[in-house]
């Protein structure tokens, strides 16, 4: 398997791997089922979002983002999905890891992630990955502000100062 960046042009691949409104939110907080293409592809557009794909050979197995705070000097890995083929064989848990090392090797010494409380299969993919929960009352600050309260989640890694999470 192999992480390279996204292909606008695998939009609409992976716009349909959500297969129910309730996975969609909590694969990515919309209410809209289905997933539009073009909001894939509008994502890659956000400042600081780097889009990845996991694939092997010519298969497109997973997809998710790195976003690059390059004010924190740090990162949030967000909006992982795996193809609905793909689910149960690890491809969750290399995703995250080759995105958590991709930040890595930018520089960024913090990676976080969030994830909706009711989604026990992520959160199980995350810790396997090295990602453990963050002290309670940070969680409940970050929560403020957030639809949801989501479980946050650290992967501590030695980086030496914020870089480009690209290509």
């Amino acid at each position: 398997m192999e992480l390279r960046p996204f292909a606008v042009e695998d939009a609409d691949t992976v716009a349909r791997w959500p297969v129910s409104a309730g996975e969609v939110a909590l694969w990515c907080g919309l209410r809209d089922f289905p997933v539009a293409a073009r909001a894939v592809a509008g994502w890659q557009l956000e400042e600081g979002v780097r889009g990845h794909a996991l694939i092997e050979g010519e298969t497109l197995l997973g997809y998710g983002e790195v976003w690059c705070d390059e004010d924190e000097g740090e990162a949030e890995l967000a909006r992982i999905i795996v193809a609905p083929g793909a689910r149960g064989r690890g491809v969750g848990r290399v995703l995250v890891r080759g995105l958590a090392e991709l930040a890595l090797r930018a520089g960024y010494a913090e990676i976080f992630m969030r994830v909706h409380p009711a989604n026990a299969a992520a959160l199980r993919c995350y810790r396997a990955a090295g990602f453990l929960p963050v002290a309670p009352a940070l969680a409940v600050e970050w929560n403020a502000p957030q639809p949801v309260g989501y479980v946050w989640l650290r992967h501590a890694g030695a980086g030496a100062g914020a870089g480009d999470v690209g290509a």
